[in-house]
């Protein structure tokens, strides 16, 4: 029996789409009162998943300006990409020979556990997907050993632009990140750093290919509204 989603959680979920839909544009203010009419809520749950939002990156809230839908370009989008291609497959390379046996056994079951919950299907739950792949990204970087690539890749990776957003995949793209993690579990059990990194390139290759294309369409869709207004 699937349970009732509480306000709170509706509002996030309903939040989500509308930004991801670009039904919200980036920029655009987002006011605590004006979604929670349109929402029909209080201001309490609109407020609450607008912190949430933050957390994902998908909203910028600044002391005494409020909130708004977060800003970035596709060019921006690309360099970051760029940045992680160059640095993350290295220290998924590094980590291969650090992996201790329930090393390998916590990145299986971390990705078997991703494969059970992004599936497409009545039971997939991408917000559950969020922490389970940061898990596995960070368990593989802390197995490297490499402090200074994982600052560097640290510094690349969190503004929210790269958020991993997993809403922005189609059932494909989806299926193939899903499908790489495992791959990775088995190229660090064959200790194999070369096939370990090769895949971690098609990994990155593939979120790229989708946050670009999301952001293309959203920069398209703002300036036809922009046109139209």
């Amino acid at each position: 029996m699937t349970r009732s989603l509480t306000s709170a959680e509706r509002v996030l979920q309903e939040l989500r789409d509308l930004i991801l839909g670009a039904e919200l544009a980036p920029g655009s203010r987002l006011g605590e009162v004006e979604l929670a009419d349109r929402l029909g809520v209080s201001r309490t749950p609109v407020r609450e998943a607008l912190t949430r939002l933050a957390a994902e990156g998908l909203v910028e809230i600044v002391a005494n300006r409020g909130a708004r839908v977060a800003t970035w370009t596709v060019a921006e989008l690309e360099g970051v990409f760029d940045l992680r291609a160059s640095l993350e497959p290295q220290l998924t390379g590094f980590a291969v020979p650090n992996a201790t046996p329930l090393d390998t056994a916590e990145l299986q079951e971390l990705a078997e556990r991703m494969v059970e919950v992004g599936s497409p299907g009545p039971r997939q739950d991408l917000d559950a997907l969020v922490p389970l792949n940061r898990a596995f990204h960070d368990r593989l970087i802390a197995l490297a050993e490499h402090p200074t690539l994982a600052t560097a890749l640290a510094a690349a990776i969190h503004p929210p632009i790269v958020r991993r957003n997993f809403h922005a995949y189609d059932e494909a793209s989806l299926r193939r990140s899903l499908g790489h993690h495992l791959e990775i579990v088995a190229a660090v059990r064959a200790g194999d750093p070369a096939w370990a990194q090769a895949v971690m390139t098609a990994h990155i290759s593939n979120a790229r290919a989708v946050m670009v294309r999301a952001a293309t369409a959203q920069t398209t869709l703002h300036a036809r509204k922009e046109e139209a207004s």
